[in-house]
């Protein structure tokens, strides 16, 4: 790891329109729609003046009413990034497709095409679907949880393998011979496995990072053992700063055990910052934030993470023992383990889930706010923070001008972006690292 002279934190915007806070639309000025271009245009120039390294859109396969208002009406990611592509300069472009619901030349090609179309600024969050809900809306029944990581291990196999069936210089483009691809540096894939046949090779070129990044957020074991095999940027799910610490030391030796130098992949806990320029100022927003919450939403949301009916719990006692359910493992997990080591009543954990579905919230002045992701970042517990503003766009700006230029000041991030790419911003070298560009691996 480097020294701590020249590491930088790294910074993500994950972009939810309505705002991470459940709520957040119905703050006095806030947007309220997440199928707003203009708005979506506003929120990724605010982030690039920011200088985050991406912009993260998750996604959801089905629509709940009860849901999360971002997670049930909402624009395609692929299409809102790519549109977004065309906005911004610098700041890279991730977006979720499932290796549940999903193919692997159709997730090649697309995000293929979007590093072209973006100049090299493309990610891939490549997670299995969680909930149950989605299935009905493919015809497929949904599979468990260990068939899912299986599936996803050869799908993001596929995909790797296809992104590299062609040479950076394969297209020739001789004007004075006429030929305009050179078949010697295009191959085909010819991939066949226990889940997917596929022959390739991608009717695209080499993209211009060679590999889009890849993204992952799972938290159980096989979502970490994918993420340490193949991520470029893990996103987690953490309460507090000792379990942040452990996660941090723990996937950091999982990614060593596959080969892969530990600082080659950032891990970027999740982080919902409510701030201004004092503490007093800050809970003010976040006390008007959670008057706003609706009961009977924030309970819903906690029985779909919990994979019960949790108003059959009284709301007042200790949380019950409960198992984890065959989705959300990280979700569910990071919140069990806060509520028994702080002896939480489920209506603690309802209020946590209802202001950011699970994530740690970070409360107070700019300069408490920097404090604290500045002893996370130098005490092993981060590589950088996904930001998760309460609301939109005044919850991101107050973060970009009372938050980035503190640690900016204190040498902790950047002031200008060094690349184009978001290879570059991540500081990863050429995807294969001296390996074969061409293997399954």
């Amino acid at each position: 790891m480097a020294p701590d002279a020249v590491r930088q934190m790294h910074l993500g915007l994950f972009l939810l329109g309505t705002g991470s806070h459940i709520a957040g639309w119905r703050y006095p000025g806030a947007c309220d729609s997440f199928q707003d271009f203009s708005a979506m245009r506003e929120i990724a120039a605010i982030a690039e003046r920011g200088r985050f390294d991406l912009i993260f859109l998750g996604d959801n396969l089905y629509a709940d009413p009860l849901a999360h208002p971002s997670y049930t009406a909402r624009l395609e990611p692929l299409t809102l990034l790519s549109a977004l592509a065309a906005t911004t300069t610098h700041i890279g472009l991730g977006a979720t497709a499932s290796t549940t619901y999903s193919d692997p030349f159709t997730v090649a090609r697309a995000f293929a095409s979007l590093d072209h179309i973006s100049g090299g600024r493309a990610a891939w969050n490549a997670v299995t679907s969680a909930s149950p809900a989605a299935g009905a809306n493919f015809g497929r029944a949904h599979p468990a949880h260990a068939d899912r990581y299986a599936i996803a291990e050869e799908f993001v196999a596929v995909v790797r393998g296809l992104w590299d069936c062609w040479d950076e210089d394969a297209i020739v483009a001789d004007r004075a011979t006429g030929q305009y691809i050179d078949p010697a540096k295009v191959r085909t894939l010819d991939h066949t496995g226990q889940h997917f046949n596929v022959k390739g090779p991608l009717n695209i070129g080499r993209s211009p990072q060679g590999r889009p990044v890849i993204l992952q957020a799972g938290g159980s074991a096989p979502g970490q053992r994918l993420a340490a095999m193949t991520a470029d940027v893990v996103f987690s799910v953490v309460q507090d700063f000792s379990e942040a610490q452990h996660q941090y030391a723990a996937f950091k030796q999982l990614v060593a055990a596959h080969g892969r130098a530990p600082d080659s992949v950032a891990l970027l806990p999740g982080v919902m910052p409510v701030v201004a320029r004092t503490d007093r100022e800050a809970l003010d927003i976040l006390g008007t934030l959670q008057g706003f919450i609706d009961g009977g939403n924030a309970m819903a949301m906690l029985s779909e993470r919990f994979g019960t009916d949790m108003r059959a719990y009284d709301l007042d006692a200790p949380v019950p023992d409960l198992p984890l359910p065959d989705s959300y493992h990280s979700f569910v997990g990071a919140l069990l383990g806060k509520a028994r080591r702080e002896s939480l009543t489920l209506r603690d954990l309802y209020n946590l889930v209802a202001a950011a579905r699970g994530h740690w919230v970070l409360c107070g002045s700019a300069e408490r706010v920097a404090d604290t992701l500045e002893h996370w970042f130098r005490e092993g517990a981060a590589d950088g923070f996904n930001v998760m503003p309460p609301y939109f766009p005044d919850g991101l700006s107050d973060f970009v001008d009372l938050v980035v230029p503190i640690l900016q000041d204190r040498g902790l991030f950047r002031r200008e972006y060094a690349g184009a790419t978001l290879r570059g911003h991540l500081g990863l070298g050429p995807p294969w690292d001296g390996c074969n560009p061409y293997a399954l691996t």
